[in-house]
C-alpha cells in the first residue's frame, strides 16, 4: 500500500504549481487567483525511490464564514489525517501571516512528518529574507521555487526518506485480493456482506456512514479471497463532507492493494462524473476490473433498459472497454452470485503469460496485415514482442523507431493481442523498446 503525501497551505502559495512539479508533469490546475483548487487532487508518483500517493488541496483558511473556503478548509483536513506526510507550503514573497501561524499551531498537534516549505523563493537575494519563518519554531526550512524547480530536489530526498516503507504483508500469494470501490450510498457494504453471506460491515443509507477499510478473508469453491471494502464506520465529527467528495483517499489505498477492483455504480443514480474519477484510478493503477451496477431492481426497467446502461458504460469509460458489466441487486441478491465466476474469471486473464513463440505468430500476422504508418518519411519496423510481466500482462515491442508509434497503432496491436488470447477484464501494457515509453490500452 503506498503511503500518502498531502501537500497544504494558504490560497495562492503555489501549492498546484509544486504538485505539478513532484508528479513530473502538469496535472492540477493552476492560476494566479486564489481558491481555484476546490478539491482534492491525486496522483499516483513513481518517480522515486519509493512510490506515493502525492494530494493537492485547497487552500487553506483557519477562520473564514465563507462557505466555500469553509469546504476547502474541511477537505485540507482530511488530507492531513489521511496523510502519513506532510508538506506544509508558505509564500515567501507575503512573508510569515497569522493565517500560516495558525495552520503551523494545527501542524505541531499532528503526530507525523511534516515539512515546512516556503515557495516562490528564486534567488539568493529571497532566501536571505525568509528568518521570520523560523519564529514558527521548526528546526529546518525548505526554501523551495516549485516554478522554476529550485530546492525541489533536495526537499524529495528529504521526504522519501521520512516515507513508511512498505513491508511484506503476510498474505498468501494464492489470494485474489478483491477492492470493492465506488460513491458513497451506491451499496458497497451491502454488496460485500452478501458476498460474505453474514453482516460483516454496517450498510445503512445514509451517506458517508462508512470510513475505513475492511478486509475479509473467505473461502469460495476452495479458492482463497481477500475482500477489501472501502468501509467502517464514520466517526463523530467526520462527516462535514460532501457526498460527491468523500472516500478517493480510501479508494485509492484499497486500488494498490488488489488484483481484481469492483465499480460499484448505482442503477438508481446512473454514471456520474466520480464514478469516472474512481475507475479511472483503477484503470491507472493496471488492476483488473469489473462493473457492478448495483440496485438493479430499483430502477423502471424495459427489454432495451440493460442495453442503455451498457451503451452509457462503454461511452463514459472509453478507457475500460474489456472491463465486464454484471448487474445485480445486493438488498434481494439478484445475480450476485455471478460476481465471484467473473472475478475468478478476470484474475485468469490479469495474470496470464503468453508463450513466446504463440505471441510473436500473432504478432508478425497483426503487423503484415496492417503494417505502422510511415514516421518522417522513414519505414517503422517492428521486429519481435516479447511478454515480461505479468499483473497485468506487460509487453515490449522491439523497433527501429519508438518515437514514431502512434497511439492509434498501440491500440491496433493490443486488440489483435484480446483476439487472439483473450485478456478480458484486464489492462494491456504495451512498451516500445526505446525513449518512448508505451501506453496502457
Amino acid at each position: 500500500m503506498k503511503p500518502i503525501v498531502a501537500i497544504v497551505g494558504r490560497p495562492n502559495v503555489g501549492k498546484s504549481t509544486l504538485f505539478n512539479r513532484i508528479f513530473g508533469r502538469r496535472k492540477a490546475m493552476v492560476d494566479d487567483q486564489p481558491g481555484v483548487t476546490r478539491d482534492r487532487n491525486y496522483g499516483s508518483v513513481d518517480r522515486f525511490d519509493v512510490p506515493f500517493i502525492l494530494i493537492d488541496t485547497g487552500g487553506f483558511e483557519p477562520e473564514t464564514s465563507d462557505r466555500l473556503l469553509q469546504q476547502m478548509r474541511e477537505q485540507s483536513q482530511l488530507a492531513m489525517e489521511e496523510a502519513d506526510v506532510i508538506l506544509f507550503v508558505m509564500d515567501g514573497r507575503d512573508g510569515l501571516t497569522p493565517a500560516d501561524q495558525e495552520v503551523a499551531e494545527m501542524l505541531r498537534r499532528v503526530n507525523k512528518p511534516v515539512f515546512y516549505l516556503i515557495n516562490k523563493v528564486d534567488g539568493d537575494r529571497q532566501e536571505q529574507g525568509i528568518g521570520e519563518f523560523y519564529g514558527l519554531g521548526t528546526e529546518k526550512i525548505f526554501a523551495i521555487s516549485a516554478e522554476h524547480n529550485r530546492g525541489v530536489g533536495d526537499l524529495m530526498e528529504e521526504v522519501v526518506k521520512a516515507l513508511p516503507k512498505g513491508g511484506d504483508s503476510g498474505e498468501d500469494e494464492e489470494v485474489t485480493r478483491i477492492a470493492v470501490v465506488g460513491r458513497p450510498n451506491v451499496g458497497k457494504s451491502s454488496l460485500v456482506n452478501r458476498l460474505l453471506g453474514f453482516e460483516r460491515v454496517v450498510a445503512n443509507p445514509t451517506p458517508g456512514t462508512t470510513r475505513d477499510s475492511i478486509d475479509t478473508r473467505f473461502t469460495c469453491n476452495r479458492k482463497s479471497y481477500l475482500l477489501i471494502d472501502t468501509a467502517g464506520i464514520r466517526r463523530k465529527g467526520k462527516t462535514v463532507e460532501k457526498i460527491e467528495k468523500y472516500s478517493v483517499v480510501d479508494a485509492l489505498r484499497s486500488i494498490e492493494r488488489a488484483d481484481v477492483v469492483l465499480i460499484v455504480l448505482s442503477a438508481e443514480d446512473g454514471v456520474t462524473e466520480q464514478d469516472t474519477k474512481i475507475a479511472g484510478y483503477a484503470y491507472e493503477a493496471g488492476r483488473g476490473c469489473i462493473f457492478v451496477v448495483n440496485k438493479w431492481d430499483a430502477v423502471t426497467k424495459d427489454n432495451a433498459a440493460v442495453g442503455k446502461f451498457v451503451e452509457k458504460i462503454r461511452m463514459e469509460f472509453k478507457y475500460l472497454p474489456f472491463a465486464p458489466i454484471l448487474f445485480v441487486s445486493a438488498l434481494s441478491g439478484q445475480r450476485t452470485g455471478r460476481i465471484i465466476p467473473e472475478v475468478d474469471s478476470v484474475m485468469s486473464q490479469y495474470a496470464k503469460r503468453v508463450q513466446t513463440a504463440e505471441l510473436n505468430k500473432v504478432f508478425v500476422d497483426a503487423v503484415t496485415e496492417h503494417q505502422p504508418p510511415m514516421y518522417q518519411s522513414k519505414r517503422i519496423k517492428l521486429y519481435y514482442a516479447a511478454q515480461v510481466s505479468a499483473k497485468p500482462p506487460t509487453f515490449v515491442i522491439f523497433t527501429n523507431r519508438p518515437e514514431g508509434i502512434h497511439f492509434s497503432y498501440q491500440r491496433y496491436l493490443s486488440n489483435k493481442l484480446r483476439e487472439a488470447f483473450g485478456f478480458t477484464g484486464t489492462p494491456l501494457n504495451l512498451f516500445f523498446k526505446g525513449k518512448e515509453r508505451g501506453k496502457r490500452t
